[in-house]
């Protein structure tokens, strides 16, 4: 291997951020099985290359005897003291085997070890590196759309959004910027394949955790989150601090934090509605913009008879049972709905 090539491997694992370790290794590997096919020995040898200079030498491994039986095993006391006065039966020693042309197998191999080894190593780095950021937020560019599932470039890789994993009525344009929620990341034998998702609602977690100062600082916090990607969301949330506010900190100033992230979902409605310990009156504020009369609770059946005024009966249940189905899946109470 020749100064060059060590060079170009030195700046590849640079360029990769990988260690030049796992070349070397992988290639001193290779370069033993190399040996034996080329050179038909079934001699136990070890490789080792000069991370400095790239010489490589091929060390025959001999255990130090009293008696040879296997010379290509195995040597005699004496010749190996001859070697080093110190060896005792038992060592092993190791003698150049090297052959002359052995740098031309060697320049064959490492050419293929060091593609093969560097695209393993970048899957693995791809793959840890997105695994950390599983259930994270991540911006990209989408490249392309293929059968309905979008491919975004989200920097080192692609991250797929399947159909079912886009809101209704969403639409999509190669060259578009587009903010997803990791929802996993899977090893194939094509590489690693980053999972993304628009109708998840970590993403609406994550939006506002991002749009919401108080949220991140721990001031205001998300206790539950129901959610019907590209239509409706409804968002429970809860402060400690008698003095905050915590629906007006995440709506924000004349709207504008909830506005936001409405935009960021392309107009999915968000209630944002006060958690409570008290089923009743969590069930109350997760029916909201329905204003409730009464509520009778079950807690062996873990239900809830809710009275509303009759005006209020369609709003309380919702286009197609949504806000009362959204109602019943953030407080998990079962809800029943009747006007008064």
């Amino acid at each position: 291997m020749n100064k060059e090539l060590m060079e170009a491997l030195t700046a590849l694992c640079e360029e990769k951020g990988m260690s030049p370790d796992i070349i070397f290794d992988a290639l001193e590997a290779a370069l033993v099985a190399a040996y034996k096919r080329n050179f038909n020995s079934s001699q136990n040898v070890e490789v080792f290359i000069d991370r400095e200079t790239g010489n490589v030498q091929v060390m025959a491994q001999k255990k130090v005897v009293d008696l040879v039986f296997e010379d290509s095993e195995e040597i005699d006391i004496e010749d190996a003291r001859k070697i080093d006065p110190n060896y005792n039966e038992g060592d092993i020693v190791n003698i150049e085997v090297t052959p002359k042309d052995f740098g031309r197998v060697s320049a064959m191999t490492a050419k293929q070890v060091i593609t093969q080894r560097i695209r393993e190593a970048e899957r693995g780095i791809i793959y840890s590196e997105y695994n950390e950021k599983t259930n994270e937020v991540v911006v990209g560019e989408i490249e392309r759309i293929e059968r309905g599932t979008v491919f975004v470039d989200i920097g080192k890789t692609e991250g797929m959004l399947p159909m079912n994993e886009q809101p209704k009525g969403e639409t999509y344009e190669v060259g578009q910027m587009v903010k997803c929620y990791v929802s996993g990341v899977r090893q194939g034998t094509k590489g690693t394949q980053i999972l993304l998702s628009r109708t998840h609602p970590g993403l609406v977690r994550r939006l506002f955790e991002m749009e919401v100062p108080e949220i991140e600082d721990g001031t205001v916090e998300i206790k539950g989150i129901a959610r019907e990607g590209g239509s409706r969301t409804k968002i429970a949330v809860y402060s400690n601090n008698p003095d905050i506010d915590a629906q007006g900190a995440c709506i924000g100033p004349r709207g504008i934090r909830v506005q936001n992230i409405g935009e960021e979902l392309k107009d999915e409605k968000i209630d944002i509605v006060r958690w409570s310990e008290d089923p009743k009156e969590y069930i109350a504020s997760a029916l909201s913009p329905a204003k409730v009369e009464s509520i009778e609770i079950d807690e062996n059946e873990h239900s809830a008879k809710v009275k509303v005024p009759e005006y209020q009966l369609s709003l309380a249940i919702g286009k197609s049972g949504q806000n009362v189905r959204l109602a019943a899946k953030l407080t998990g109470w079962k809800i029943d709905i009747s006007a008064v």
